[in-house]
């Protein structure tokens, strides 16, 4: 993968290729031809990658995308398709500022009649977060799930050239399909994650044909579910932990619910507590912020203590203890 050039880089490759020089000197040195050829747009040629992609490919899709969308759409989960992993896109799920979440008809071989391909944008299209905290103490890791040691990767790396900001860009989703794979092996509520791709990742679909589960933030949970789903989520805090995870952005948004249950998503910028200098303070803000929601559900957890009580039982005991020792933390509750 890392020899490709990017797909949705080709775009100023295009662009750059039938844009003409804007200065006067430039101008004037160019010959001159016997037929012009008029210049293609920047929606004419993306149109052209997409019907190569889609059309003349053999891949349409139910759900139809806007231009720009299409061309980083289809090539993202074309290779799930060509796998028999997927069979059609079905509709759009969420849109995103750094991804878009889509509906996917199962292949052939799946268990499931539906599936969710969680596709990045391109660069070009997408808004950056600020990531320097999520980096810190992190590996940088190639389309196997191995640590980039390569000189020349590394160099790039180091550079920030547009190699190196790729594999950087790699790594980000193979982190992502790594965490939730330890941890749905782990039992945590997460998504089961099936197939990472060079800008998508397949995995488990929350909800049924007519409509994708709605996140926590967008309902009112009745009195008698909401104590269980915030042990449950407590709960699933501190499973991360114990597999070396924080999730680092977690709240109510991040969390689905379906059928009186919950399920844990978006992992791009997991840490490690102990390699990131910043951890103890990511974990008590997804704590705070678990808790500040079901408060507002008239239940109420220390948020400050668990974490605190939390932390000392995983980093201040011995190594022994620490699976042994239950959580051990109060729900008030409101009248």
């Amino acid at each position: 993968m890392n020899d490709k050039y990017d797909y949705y880089e080709r775009y100023s490759d295009y662009q750059e290729q039938y844009t003409r020089p804007n200065d006067r000197r430039s101008r004037r040195k160019r010959k001159k031809v016997a037929h012009h050829v008029a210049k293609k747009s920047e929606d004419d040629i993306i149109a052209e990658i997409a019907e190569t992609i889609g059309l003349e490919g053999g891949f349409e899709t139910t759900y139809t995308p806007s231009l720009h969308e299409e061309t980083f759409l289809l090539e993202a989960v074309r290779p799930f398709y060509t796998e028999e992993l997927i069979s059609d896109v079905l509709m759009l799920v969420k849109g995103g500022k750094e991804a878009n979440v889509y509906c996917c008809k199962a292949g052939v071989g799946s268990s499931s009649d539906l599936l969710a391909a969680k596709v990045y944008r391109p660069r070009k299209f997408r808004t950056i977060r600020n990531d320097a905290v999520y980096r810190q103490g992190r590996t940088i890791l190639d389309n196997d799930g191995n640590e980039v040691r390569d000189s020349r990767e590394l160099r790039a790396l180091a550079k920030k050239s547009g190699f190196g900001i790729n594999i950087q860009h790699t790594s980000w989703l193979v982190h992502e399909f790594v965490a939730m794979s330890e941890l749905w092996e782990a039992g945590a509520a997460v998504p089961q994650p099936y197939e990472v791709g060079d800008n998508a990742i397949l995995m488990e679909y929350v909800g049924d044909a007519t409509m994708a589960a709605p996140t926590l933030q967008s309902v009112r949970l009745e009195k008698r579910h909401a104590k269980r789903l915030l042990e449950k989520l407590l709960f699933n805090i501190e499973l991360m932990l114990t597999k070396g995870w924080i999730h680092g952005d977690l709240s109510a948004f991040n969390v689905l619910y379906w059928h009186e249950d919950v399920t844990v998503i978006d992992f791009p910028q997991v840490i490690n507590p102990t390699r990131n200098r910043d951890a103890y303070n990511l974990l008590l803000r997804d704590v705070q912020r678990v808790c500040d929601y079901f408060a507002r559900q008239r239940m109420h957890v220390d948020a400050r203590v668990f974490t605190h009580d939390l932390w000392q039982r995983h980093f201040s005991q011995r190594q022994d203890d620490r699976l042994a020792d239950e959580s051990r933390f109060e729900i008030e509750v409101s009248e």
